[in-house]
């Protein structure tokens, strides 16, 4: 299968290792993976922030740019989200119907990463090796948008070596929700700290997720600690393997 990756913002600009990891993955699984060199943001941020009209170019943009995608992959639940859930109505809402409708036919072919695993290609052995003890956030988005259930759990179960232990309170918020954390830092701070506490009682080395940007903010909270812990996103673990590890001493 030709598989066209959707990187996004915080992949490209900051997490540079999350997208090699997921092409690493979807290749040794046998699948072409292209790079539409003409993707930018989903939007995201300005729709959920009130500006849904100055996101109508970022989605035309989006579409022109995975318009003849066999399948788009993501690893991002947030973003997947988007494009699933938001970029046709905020087409139609602004006056573009012909742009919805393109919109839905994108969404309709876009998945989150583990989705794609589990539900496109049925797998959820993909020979990944990851001796470490290792615990596992689901994010608000992928639980709530997506509705993604425990498919990154059978994922990681049938991680050769792994030690996944289950975290406390797993389905509470991070506090991040992008500028909700700018916007309402005290309350934000509070949600990490409980989030922190959690992570920690686990006694994990590593703790996985499906979005850069909760591990982005757990992560942050976590290296202020000198905690030890090191978060890592889901690809970066399926990616592992016994002659090609992923580092987690830090």
């Amino acid at each position: 299968m030709r598989v066209a990756l959707f990187v996004t913002c915080l992949v490209d600009g900051l997490y540079p290792d999350v997208g090699k990891a997921t092409v690493a993955l979807l290749e040794r699984l046998g699948h072409e993976v292209v790079v539409p060199r003409g993707q930018t943001c989903c939007g995201q941020m300005h729709v959920n922030t009130g500006y849904a009209g100055q996101a109508v170019p970022i989605v035309r943009n989006h579409v022109e740019a995975f318009a003849d995608a066999e399948v788009v992959v993501t690893p991002s639940g947030s973003c997947a989200g988007s494009v699933r859930h938001q970029h046709a109505d905020v087409a139609r809402a602004h006056g573009d119907a012909a742009l919805g409708d393109r919109a839905d036919r994108v969404a309709r072919r876009t998945y989150e990463l583990s989705e794609f695993l589990v539900d496109v290609l049925g797998v959820t052995d993909v020979g990944a090796y990851f001796p470490h003890r290792v615990t596992y956030h689901p994010t608000c988005h992928s639980l709530r948008v997506l509705d993604v259930g425990d498919r990154p759990l059978r994922l990681l179960r049938a991680v050769r070596g792994i030690d996944l232990v289950e975290l406390p309170a797993a389905e509470t918020c991070c506090g991040f929700g992008g500028t909700f954390a700018l916007k309402n830092a005290d309350t934000s701070t509070a949600m990490l700290a409980d989030k922190m506490r959690a992570v920690l009682d686990t006694g994990a080395r590593v703790l996985t997720a499906g979005d850069s940007s909760c591990l982005m903010h757990i992560g942050g909270g976590l290296s202020r600690l000198r905690a030890g812990v090191r978060p890592l996103h889901l690809a970066q673990v399926l990616a592992s393997t016994a002659d090609r590890p992923v580092e987690v001493a830090r």
